[in-house]
């Protein structure tokens, strides 16, 4: 039974007809009295509260309200409804425990959807005391013989194939990908740059209902604001001065699917906003085309940086952050998964194998362990550099420590006058162009700090979103 709160009859009545055209039967109440005895009385598998349940109030009774009925059953998810110039409110109700909100005039599709999300995470399995108390105990030493097990088990439930590792945290991280993979909820993947935060969204896209439908990747640190609607929502000839063409936008190419939003806490403030509305309505309008168009996807951020600070800056609009961070996972660094780098180098190894068709290519124990004592401060990134660095400088077929010594990147030192070559091997005055000296650069850079864009981006003076425009001006290719 669900209980709908809000004192306009045409709204309870509509969302009792909606619910019930849906397979939901559902109580509807006018005050907040009747709201609390209800649920005093038989506690309701989840309630929908209209902030300004009342005409005569600012939405702050809604948001006490929110407090009496969490106090009473919290374990009951709220959804709240309100307005969009009450977004301020709703996010100070999600800070008081509600699920979710949604913006009124509500979609009936994507309200049922929210609905779904919500009960679906609602009844998804809590990993037990003891998988966390495994957890810990696994994450400090080496994995034992036994610790393959739960990885088993997790590969025969879910598709985990392209993601390597046993180590308790990874594992934890897997069982979050595989308890929200079924829902539409939004999630946000935080960790480090070379974490393998795309490898993760993809796995959440290969183990949900929409893994037939497409899987679209937007850098938004590269998009700057003038371009952002061109980019996301696609535009129509004409639209501008250099639209000679229709364009077809990254949400339409995604719709039915997912999109991967990565780097979002590059994304400048104004587009912040645009983004929101999209989110929130999932509705947008193509540059030089006035007809709505309603959007089905499933949406997926991530980010290196810390998103709660930046929001506590004023960097980061907080009604973004709550809307994108339904569910967070956080991506262990490499150091703190050693356990796996001999699993990961392995893995490596065996796909340089098939690549240079080195078929005896292996790498000694030695090696494994001294690479295990590496800080890696790119992560899975710099370790897969490092090892196809060593199999192609190396003539032998069985690596040791030298031949990863011999290939390593030092750290640069900070007295030094540049993130990458020496005075004496930058070229002579006259022989590059301007922008080819810039992309030589950005290549140089690049190298010596493992495809690390924060540190490229510091070393060179330029924010995130600089970095990734003259990337993309350049042609240079990158992972984020």
């Amino acid at each position: 039974m669900f209980l709908i709160v809000d004192d306009d009859l045409a709204i309870r009545t509509s969302l009792k007809l909606l619910l019930k055209q849906a397979g939901h039967a559902a109580q509807a109440v006018a005050t907040p009295a009747e709201a609390l005895a209800a649920v005093r009385e038989a506690p309701p598998e989840l309630v929908l509260l209209d902030m300004n349940f009342s005409l005569a109030t600012t939405g702050h009774d809604g948001l006490t309200l929110l407090r009496q009925l969490k106090a009473v059953a919290p374990q009951v998810p709220v959804i709240l409804i309100t307005g969009w110039g009450s977004i301020e409110l709703a996010v100070a109700g999600m800070k008081a425990g509600a699920a979710e909100f949604v913006t009124k005039p509500w979609h009936n599709d994507a309200l049922l959807q929210t609905i779904g999300t919500v009960l679906a995470l609602q009844h998804a399995p809590a990993e037990t005391a003891e998988t966390a108390a495994e957890a810990l105990a696994d994450s400090a030493g080496s994995v034992p013989a036994s610790a393959a097990n739960p990885r088993r088990q997790l590969d025969q439930q879910f598709h985990f194939q392209p993601i390597v590792g046993h180590d308790a945290r990874l594992l934890h991280v897997l069982r979050q990908v595989g308890q929200v993979a079924a829902t539409d909820a939004a999630v946000l993947i935080e960790g480090e740059s070379g974490t393998g935060k795309e490898l993760i969204a993809e796995a959440i896209h290969r183990n949900s209902h929409r893994a037939r439908q497409p899987f679209v990747k937007v850098n938004l640190g590269g998009i700057s604001s003038s371009l952002f609607e061109s980019e996301m929502f696609g535009h129509r000839r004409g639209a501008f001065t250099d639209a000679k063409t229709d364009r077809v936008g990254r949400f339409e190419l995604a719709n039915g699917g997912t999109i991967f939003l990565d780097e979002i806490g590059e994304l400048e403030m104004a587009s912040q906003v645009k983004l929101l509305r999209v989110l929130q309505d999932r509705t947008y309008e193509v540059l030089g085309d006035s007809k709505p168009r309603r959007l089905d996807i499933r949406v997926i951020a991530a980010t290196n940086r810390n998103l709660a600070e930046m929001v506590a800056q004023g960097r980061f609009r907080e009604d973004l952050f709550y809307r994108i961070n339904l569910i967070a996972v956080r991506l262990p660094a490499l150091r703190e998964r050693p356990a796996d780098i001999p699993l990961l180098t392995q893995h490596f190894i065996a796909q340089l194998r098939a690549t240079y068709q080195r078929p005896a290519l292996k790498v000694g124990a030695r090696a494994l362990h001294w690479l295990r004592e590496q800080p890696l401060p790119g992560n899975i990134r710099e370790l897969k550099n490092l090892v196809e660095r060593a199999v192609l400088v190396s003539g032998h077929e069985e690596l040791g420590p030298e031949d990863f010594q011999a290939n390593a990147q030092p750290a640069p030192a900070r007295a030094s006058a540049g993130p990458g070559p020496e005075a004496s091997e930058l070229p002579a005055p006259g022989s590059m162009t301007l922008d080819e000296l810039e992309a030589h650069m950005i290549r140089q850079s690049l190298a010596h700090y493992e495809g690390n864009i924060s540190r490229v981006a510091r070393a060179l003076g330029l924010s995130r979103g600089a970095l990734y425009r003259r990337l993309e001006k350049h042609g240079i290719p990158f992972d984020a």
